[in-house]
């Protein structure tokens, strides 16, 4: 696929159950959109029900007949976590969990949990869902993880004796750790899979530089720069190609996806290359232990 990989290109989805996690709005809502309007029964997993509900409604009235509910999740909490996991364990079947749910550079806060926000809800939480709902996906012979990284892993890097910020807080330095982190996972699941001989694939992505919510809290000078950037970015909905690129096509687990135009930053999706120092095996394993012992998830493989 030359030209790249866009919503036109996602195929019949009819039969498939599909969590896509922070769906009520951005990248999360538009992906979330298309997969409903080709046929998959879609869950939105999203930590406000007024805010997912009205993202229904929006689905609906765009595809009256496509199957959509909503999934009480809040990525902060891993009790919420727990609870979610255990709701969606009820369905009759998970084909793809879509990790889309995310903050982006917030002032220092802690999770319910006491971890420093971006890591907390970006990694721990991500890594979390995906443990717990793993069983369910390895039933299925075509399913799917999907993570969700971002340009940012390749300045990241992981603050092993400071993961929480106590000795200083940088918002930047801190996304761009999370987002490494959610490589470093990706690479380290798709291992343990092809080892395990699973069904299940991981696939990981990042959507270049999309105008979403996302960005609230970078300021006032983004806001004014956004009219002039904007024709230059992914809109919410050319963002989500990526998404679902890697939660429909045809890809070998490990695959990672982004955009086609401008360093990675915007156009169709094609399939791209992590930063080098994300494949190492012995961070993955590190990562992965350190994970389990925070989150208490365990994800079995």
């Amino acid at each position: 696929m030359a030209r790249g990989f866009t919503a036109d290109d996602v195929t019949d989805q009819i039969g498939r159950t599909v969590l896509v996690t922070g769906a009520n709005t951005g990248l999360g809502y538009e992906t979330a959109l298309v997969l409903a309007g080709r046929g998959a029964r879609v869950l939105l997993g999203c930590r406000s029900i007024d805010r997912a509900q009205a993202a229904r409604d929006r689905i609906l009235t765009r595809h009256p007949t496509a199957e959509v509910d909503i999934v009480e999740l809040d990525q902060g909490d891993l009790g919420s976590v727990r609870a979610a996991a255990d709701r969606v364990l009820a369905e009759e079947r998970l084909d793809v969990l879509v990790n889309n749910a995310g903050i982006m550079m917030p002032p220092r806060t802690l999770t319910t949990d006491g971890f420093e926000a971006q890591f907390g809800v970006n990694h721990l939480g991500t890594f979390a869902l995906t443990g717990l709902l793993l069983p369910a996906l390895l039933e299925r012979s075509d399913s799917r993880v999907v993570i969700t990284s971002s340009l940012a892993h390749r300045a990241g890097r992981i603050h092993w004796d400071d993961l929480d910020a106590t000795a200083g807080y940088q918002r930047q330095e801190r996304y761009q750790q999370s987002k490494f982190a959610n490589m470093v996972h990706h690479l380290e699941l798709d291992r343990r899979l092809r080892a395990a001989g699973a069904p299940t694939r991981s696939i990981c992505c990042h959507p270049g530089i999309a105008t979403t919510e996302l960005g609230r809290h970078l300021g006032p000078a983004a806001t004014v720069l956004l009219p002039v950037v904007r024709p230059f970015f992914n809109s919410p909905a050319a963002g989500a190609w990526t998404t679902l690129m890697a939660a429909t096509a045809d890809l070998p687990g490990g695959a990672y996806v982004g955009p086609s135009k401008r360093g990675e930053t915007a156009g169709p999706a094609v399939v791209v290359e992590p930063i080098d120092r994300a494949r190492d095996p012995e961070l993955g394993r590190r990562l992965w232990e350190r994970s389990i012992e925070l989150t208490g998830v365990d994800p079995g493989i």
